[in-house]
């Protein structure tokens, strides 16, 4: 248990929350319990799902600035590639995650929301990468993250100017998934992490890996990491199950039991 973040358990579904008033600032402690988290939900059987949620009033409104300002070359050089680690801890996480954003998700808060698998907002919801008002840019992850996104033009318009996209036009834009009312975020979230807590974890693995390690190679060799995935659930017994579920009684109706 972190001081600021915790990872929830209940029903299959693991909530990391973040909890450090009034705006959830990312400083260090709060990137590292982030990320021991994160590994926490990617290591227990009993979660099948994870939601990262900052509370009612906001998703978190980025890095600790102050924290920050005080840092030079030498002190943010030996740190930089873990803070990407920490800020993109949810991409790790074998299994889906959703964000649940209220009010603000900027800077880091972006990052960490891009590092899930969906995004559902709050119609109070304002997002942005802001860090070029302060001369510097994103280095959690949210110029790779975003441009893969949304494209690079769109993320080029957010980066550069660092303005704040309402939930209306982050929806457009695709950069969130879903818009909610801001008081059922929460629900919304938790809906559609339920579907996977009785789904079969290891092809929910096998799926994300193949997607998310297909974006970053040519064409020939994601499918080659397809493949590989594919034939490897022919040694679960998920796919034993699925697959003789399907054959005597129809789709839809196996019981896995997530190995």
């Amino acid at each position: 248990m972190g001081e600021f973040v915790n990872l929830e358990v209940e029903g299959g579904i693991g909530t990391i929350r973040l909890d450090r008033p009034p705006m959830n600032a990312f400083s260090r402690q709060v990137q590292e319990e982030l990320k021991a988290a994160a590994e926490e939900a990617s290591r227990r059987a009993d979660v099948r799902a994870v939601i990262v949620y900052g509370g009612e009033k906001v998703f978190a409104a980025g890095a600790d600035v102050k924290e920050m300002a005080s840092m030079s070359f030498a002190d943010i050089a030996p740190v930089a590639r873990r803070l990407n680690a920490c800020f993109g801890a949810l991409s790790e996480v074998p299994k889906p995650t959703v964000a649940a954003i209220t009010g603000y998700a900027l800077g880091g808060g972006m990052e960490v929301a891009l590092g899930c698998d969906r995004r559902i907002c709050g119609d109070n919801a304002k997002l942005g990468q802001p860090e070029i008002l302060l001369g510097i840019i994103p280095g959690g992850g949210g110029t790779q993250r975003m441009a893969r996104l949304i494209g690079p033009s769109r993320t080029k318009d957010l980066i550069f100017t660092g303005r704040m996209v309402k939930a209306e036009e982050a929806l457009a834009i695709g950069l969130v998934d879903e818009v909610v009312p801001a008081d059922e975020v929460y629900a919304a979230a938790r809906r559609w992490a339920e579907q996977f807590v009785n789904g079969p974890a290891v092809a929910l693995a096998a799926a994300k890996k193949a997607i998310d390690g297909g974006l970053d190679v040519d064409l020939r060799t994601g499918l080659d990491i397809e493949a590989d995935a594919f034939a490897a659930l022919f040694a679960t017994e998920d796919g034993r199950v699925g697959m003789a579920s399907f054959v005597e009684n129809g789709p839809g109706k196996a019981q896995f039991e997530g190995r």
